[in-house]
């Protein structure tokens, strides 16, 4: 019975084949249901392996079953297959590869989640022979009427290129067109795809300079976060440095009571001569202030290192009390923000010395945040606030987390170190900590001592008395060595004792760690130079047994300081200069902030925290002691919409000259009602407008220099009957040559066009001075669509891939027709838009 019970008493090996069972029929079920006829079933299937998945479950196994369906009609199925696709296209890349005709439709499908989520799988499927239908699909999406669709063009982007870095400057024009964009919903991801493939190219941000901080308020807050940092690095590049103002003002009030005529005027000349910020660099500080409110702990970070790169010293103080609140988030939070503000606090310390109680540390904190909480209140320290952190570090040392114990003796070291009137205070504290039970208390105590007694070894003879008397109680080998040091350097103060120390270590010898058989062997050198009759023979013994230690490091310390201060044969010259050598000054140990030596990494990056450089980190450069030409920020305005503003202000001042009406119908106009004049004067305008803005036309940019090997081209829709043909779209190319060398035999070769689309090039242009123009024309039948027609644009070295693509109203066909019969048509739509206003709307 006891044997059957134990057979059965096994509930792990039993629930182990349960739930493996259970597992296997789970998918095998899943698997019918995606095969099944019903959507209903297909359905219920994909939320469950979406469930899944989202458990962190593995459902690669379903992946056939499940790429069958991509094709399905039902909206709600395809969505969720292409969240599964998205999860296991780069595990399953030779079935996802199988099924890229399906997803090259779905990039045309009518709903933007569909199109999105087709180019989301096709850019996870990372296969080097899709890479031209991977940028054919990501061009073409960067033109999609959705900007959810556009935003995942530019994710898509990041993919191709960690794929293909050869697709560079293709993948430059797409950044160029999508960085245009107005879409806060598509800001954020392209210049994430800027810092990916080229954040070197500076000239592709100064036309949306400022589109982008005035659209940052509104962007998502990931975006914000990219935008931000893109923007602080731009910034150092383009503006002079706001902090030289300081200096000068600075300089100014120093100004001595005996200062001669000259010097005063010298003074005045610079004060007059005081910095003015750029209004772009102002505009950036403007429009990013706002967002140390936000709720997300990074987009403030990123504020605050824009504010500490860029801002001035007297303004860098507003993101001090941002910083402090994000001390409530969780402690991963703290622990960044904490490591910035202990960085800041070196360098001004008047940011966050009105928060000090905030850097107070809590018995909840875990070890990492007190630290960094103890660093930033030892930098904070000053003669005014010193006797209030004394208490608070009398309460920390007595703490049970003897890391952070240790820690805070280190910190009281240095507050003794950086301000004198409180010195002897803090020695004597560290002395009474010499009797605390704790060994490790001690020991960090012993060591933080020794440190300080360099700095005034004459006054502190009696402390070192003491030390050596704990020497027999201290095990730790850091503080052991710390004590033979403080002896052995100054053995002449204790001549009494230092002899005494050596004959107990030569006992020990044998037993002690390595550190402190090296200060051992170095106290025996220091007192056979300066006390030879009582510790020669004890000083060879000492020697001997570390002739034949295991240590290597012993061995050889031993070797030297027997040939250097016991005088043989062989001996060299150096042997006479033995005292100068192991008695001489040595410099007093400088306690610094071990942040002191990150602030030349960019705060709030991966760098800064790790004290290291990481791969993908962006130097700040150096502020530029010019600026550059402020004038490559400025937007041309669309000649169109100045048009509409000049006569829209010219119809409120003054009437035109030239008038399209009859003086008898004008007559006639006065006489009827009000709204009727009011419809006439609608469509006087209107007429006008079309009059005067029909033949205003848009450049485009064919080809940039820079792409070109400084071969530029542009072009425009002449809007006028086409010359070669009825169906033919009039283009003018106009070609220049930026070089300083002549460019030959430019031509049009090796078309790419859809069905049905035709192409008539210009005739070749033989020969191109340099800083030469020439408009040349050429037809295209765009076969009544917006596709773009595609082909090369070459020169007699080097081919250079181009297209064009139409706006939709480039494609209407002129038509003549009276003034009369124009009138007529005009006013009977306005007629009809008047009475349609006039039913749906409610009159006050």
């Amino acid at each position: 019975m006891s044997s059957e019970a134990s057979i059965y008493n096994r509930p792990s090996v039993l629930d182990c084949f349960r739930s493996s069972g259970n597992s296997w029929f789970q998918k095998r079920n899943l698997k019918q249901m995606l095969e099944s006829s019903k959507d209903s079933a297909k359905l219920d299937a994909m939320k469950r392996i979406v469930g899944m998945i989202a458990k962190g479950k593995n459902a690669s196994e379903l992946f056939p079953a499940v790429v069958k369906n991509v094709a399905s009609k039902n909206i709600e199925i395809k969505k969720l297959v292409y969240v599964y696709l998205m999860r296991y296209a780069e595990e399953q890349q030779d079935l996802a590869l199988l099924s890229i005709s399906t997803f090259q439709r779905a990039l045309k499908d009518p709903n933007q989640l569909i199109r999105a989520s087709a180019l989301r799988v096709l850019s996870s499927i990372r296969v080097p022979i899709i890479v031209p239908i991977m940028m054919l699909a990501i061009k073409e999406a960067s033109s999609d009427l959705s900007p959810y669709v556009r935003k995942n063009a530019a994710h898509a982007i990041q993919k191709l290129y960690s794929l293909d870095p050869e697709q560079k400057e293709m993948l430059i024009e797409v950044i160029e067109k999508l960085l245009k964009d107005r879409s806060t919903l598509v800001a954020g991801s392209v210049v994430m795809a800027f810092e990916e493939v080229c954040p070197d190219r500076i000239d592709l941000i100064h036309k949306n300079y400022r589109k982008l901080c005035n659209l940052l308020v509104d962007v998502e807050e990931w975006g914000q976060v990219v935008i931000i940092h893109m923007l602080t690095r731009y910034a150092r590049t383009q503006f002079v440095s706001p902090w030289k103002d300081d200096e000068v003002v600075e300089e100014y009030s120093e100004n001595n009571f005996y200062e001669s005529d000259e010097e005063q005027k010298e003074k005045d000349r610079k004060v007059k001569n005081i910095y003015t910020m750029d209004p772009d660099h102002r505009l950036l500080l403007r429009n990013t202030k706002p967002l140390l409110q936000s709720r997300n702990a990074a987009v403030v970070m990123a504020v605050a290192q824009l504010y500490w790169h860029l801002a001035p010293k007297s303004e860098a103080s507003i993101v001090s009390k941002s910083l402090v609140r994000l001390l409530h988030s969780n402690r991963e939070v703290q622990y960044i923000v904490l490591q910035n503000i202990a960085t800041m606090s070196i360098q001004r310390k008047g940011m966050f010395e009105p928060y000090l109680k905030s850097f107070y540390v809590r018995s909840t904190d875990p070890t990492m945040i007190k630290t960094l909480k103890l660093e930033i209140l030892t930098n904070l320290a000053n003669e005014a606030n010193i006797s209030t952190l004394l208490r608070e570090f009398q309460t920390y040392v007595k703490s049970q987390d003897k890391q952070f114990a240790a820690a805070t003796i280190q910190a009281i070291g240095r507050c003794a170190t950086n301000i004198t009137e409180v010195t002897d205070t803090c020695l004597n504290g560290l002395v009474c900590l010499l009797s605390n039970r704790d060994e490790i208390v001690v020991a960090e105590s012993v060591v933080v001592i020794k440190k300080l007694l360099q700095t005034q070894p004459a006054h502190h003879g009696e402390i070192i008395k003491h030390m050596a008397k704990l020497l027999d109680n201290i095990t730790v080998p850091v503080a052991r060595a710390s004590i033979l040091w403080l002896i052995g350097e100054y053995c002449e103060r204790v001549p009494k004792i230092a002899p005494d120390v050596l004959r107990k270590t030569a006992k020990s010898f044998t037993t002690e760690d390595d550190l402190v058989k090296l200060q051992i062997l170095n106290l025996g050198a220091k007192l056979y130079l300066t006390n030879s009759k009582q510790t020669k023979l004890l000083t060879q013994y000492v020697l001997n047994l570390g002739k034949y230690d295991q240590s290597y490091d012993i061995r050889d310390r031993t070797r030297f300081i027997r040939q250097l201060i016991v005088p043989n044969e062989k001996s060299g010259a150096l042997s006479k200069y033995a005292k100068k050598i192991f008695l001489a000054q040595k410099p007093a140990p400088l306690l610094e902030s071990p942040f002191k030596d990150r602030d030349h990494f960019q705060l709030g990056t991966l760098s800064h925290t790790l004290n290291s450089r990481a791969t993908g980190y962006l130097e700040l450069s150096n502020w530029p002691e010019v600026a550059p030409d402020p004038s490559v920020r400025n937007v041309d305005v669309a000649e169109s919409t100045k048009e509409w503003t000049g006569i829209l202000g010219m119809t409120k001042k003054e009437k035109p000259t030239e008038k399209f009406y009859s003086e008898s119908e004008e007559e006639e106009d006065e006489s009827t009602n009000t709204s009727s004049s009011s419809r006439c004067l609608e469509s006087n305008l209107h007429l006008h407008c079309l009059e005067n803005c029909i033949f205003r036309t848009k450049t485009h940019e064919l080809l940039h220099r820079m792409s070109g090997k400084g071969l530029a081209a542009h072009y425009h829709f002449s809007r006028q009957p086409g010359i070669f043909g009825d169906h033919m779209v009039s283009v003018q190319v106009t070609v220049t040559n930026t070089t300083d060398q002549k460019i030959e035999n430019i031509h049009i070769k090796e078309k790419k066009l859809p069905p049905g689309m035709r192409v008539h090039e210009f005739n070749p242009i033989e020969c191109l001075e340099p800083a030469e123009s020439i408009t040349v024309s050429m037809g295209i039948d765009f076969c009544d669509s917006t596709q773009m027609a595609s082909f090369q644009l070459c020169t007699k070295d080097d081919h250079f891939n181009v297209n064009i693509q139409p706006p939709v109203g480039e494609l209407l066909l002129p038509v003549t027709m009276s003034e009369k019969d124009f009138k007529k048509e005009s006013l009977s739509d306005l007629n009809i838009l008047y009475k349609v206003i006039r039913e749906n709307c409610t009159w006050l």
